[in-house]
């Protein structure tokens, strides 16, 4: 079920390299590549899910909500992460010049099934 969820939010998104259902503590629920011989979002995943444990850390002691959703933009790297509960997240990982917008919103649109499944 998670693999179809992730298969469908990167293949319909250009530029879409990968994603991961990931845990906070770096396990990885499922994974997709598209582009197997670009990153390895396995690897992404663990390293920024300690960054996002920190920004959710951040966002508690300034009392302004939970941390809902984090992209970083690299040279070489476009990933945008999508909380789905406290303990876990959805992290897909885009070309530079990939469809941010498009991304975030069918993330958004597979959350609450991703949400369920867990």
């Amino acid at each position: 079920m998670f693999a179809e969820a992730l298969k469908k939010v990167i293949d319909n998104v250009d530029g879409g390299i990968g994603g991961v259902i990931m845990g906070l503590d770096g396990i990885p629920v499922e994974v997709y590549t598209r582009q197997t011989d670009r990153i390895d979002i396995t690897t992404d995943g663990m390293e920024f899910s300690f960054i996002l444990a920190q920004v959710r850390k951040a966002a508690d002691s300034l009392q302004v909500g939970n941390c809902e959703e984090l992209a970083v933009k690299a040279e070489k790297l476009m990933l945008v992460i999508r909380m789905l509960d406290s303990r876990y997240f959805f992290a897909v990982a885009l070309a530079p010049d990939g469809n941010f917008g498009k991304a975030r919103y069918l993330m958004r649109l597979a959350s609450p099934k991703l949400i369920e499944q867990l």
